[in-house]
């Protein structure tokens, strides 16, 4: 049934069709189970002080506006991460801005952060009711200098501190311009030393602490990677993602659409995730908490990301391909 859904939707603009799907699920949330509905084995596991029903989680970019909650944990996701998410409301980079490349399983976007606002956010997800395990990825907007994007994410992680099970920085988005140098080690050491201090307050406030962690690229060196390693100790952040998109395209040099600028996902993206994965498995030791997400569109995948060092799993592009049946697949492959 996915499959012929899917062969409907392909036939329109990729981000026209990324609407129209998360419309009907908002709308409809229980459609997403008839007939679509994947059973997954539970496999609860405990990482950062937060309780997952299972490894498998939807990576942030999906729902961005956290419009589909509902739909997304009777699909069997043991958590859900929206956003990123920003203080204002945005439209993003112009249109067209997502291409898919079927033939691998790929899609290439520049979306830019288009979000309706951390306000909206909030208010979405508390009309849903969803109780699962809630992960709010939080950004800057474009507008904003990169000396003054601290003030972002404070503003954002002020706002929903109290409401998420944890918080992702992303610094590691290739749409807004000049967001990747927050990854450099000295520019990351003040966002995350800002964000750790007021960590510290709003856990007073509020009697919870609110786990943080910090999403990365694929496109990193060695050196940077040293660096992330380091701040991320010193700053007390709980938790790695990798990796996001890449800007290189590995294995594309036949494909036309490769020319387009953006963040490249899905399969050609495995091995450069895995890689980076990886490397900060060695760099943060046994115990460290790390979200692998990057190239998972099959149970053999997910079961290479946990070898490289993965305790928890994200799919976006994966799930764009091979649907609902896919959670099930990667719940059978790796309990």
């Amino acid at each position: 049934m996915y499959a012929l859904a899917r062969n409907l939707l392909f036939r329109l603009d990729a981000e026209h069709a990324h609407e129209l799907t998360l419309g009907l699920f908002k709308r409809l949330p229980h459609l997403s189970t008839a007939p679509f509905r994947s059973t997954v084995p539970p496999d609860p596991v405990c990482l950062f002080g937060v309780e997952f029903p299972n490894r498998i989680g939807l990576a942030a970019g999906l729902d961005k506006n956290g419009e589909c909650l509902q739909a997304w944990q009777a699909l069997g996701f043991g958590f859900v991460e929206v956003g990123t998410v920003t203080p204002r409301p945005q439209p993003g980079n112009p249109k067209p801005r997502m291409f898919r490349i079927p033939s691998q399983q790929a899609i290439i976007n520049r979306l830019g952060f288009n979000n309706k606002g951390v306000d909206h956010l909030l208010q979405q997800v508390e009309k849903s009711g969803y109780r699962g395990v809630l992960g709010i990825n939080i950004g800057k907007n474009f507008d904003t200098p990169i000396d003054r994007a601290p003030d972002d994410y404070l503003q954002c992680l002020r706002k929903v501190y109290a409401r998420a099970s944890y918080v992702t920085v992303n610094v590691s988005s290739p749409n807004t311009r000049n967001l990747r140098d927050l990854q450099d080690e000295g520019r990351l050491r003040e966002l995350l030393g800002a964000l750790d201090a007021e960590r510290r307050e709003l856990a007073q406030r509020y009697g919870k602490h609110t786990p943080m962690l910090l999403k990365i690229a694929p496109d990193v060196s060695d050196a940077q990677l040293d660096g992330i390693a380091q701040a991320v100790c010193d700053a007390h952040i709980e938790g790695l993602i990798a990796t996001n998109t890449t800007i290189s395209r590995p294995g594309l040099e036949e494909e036309p659409l490769a020319q387009e600028t953006g963040g490249l996902s899905g399969a050609p993206l495995r091995a450069l995730a895995d890689a980076t994965l990886a490397g900060l498995r060695q760099r943060m030791g046994s115990g460290y908490p790390l979200i692998g997400v990057g190239g998972i569109v099959s149970g053999d995948d997910a079961r290479a990301k946990r070898a490289a060092g993965a305790d928890l799993l994200q799919i976006y592009t994966g799930f764009i391909y091979r649907g609902p049946a896919l959670i099930a697949e990667i719940g059978r492959a790796i309990g």
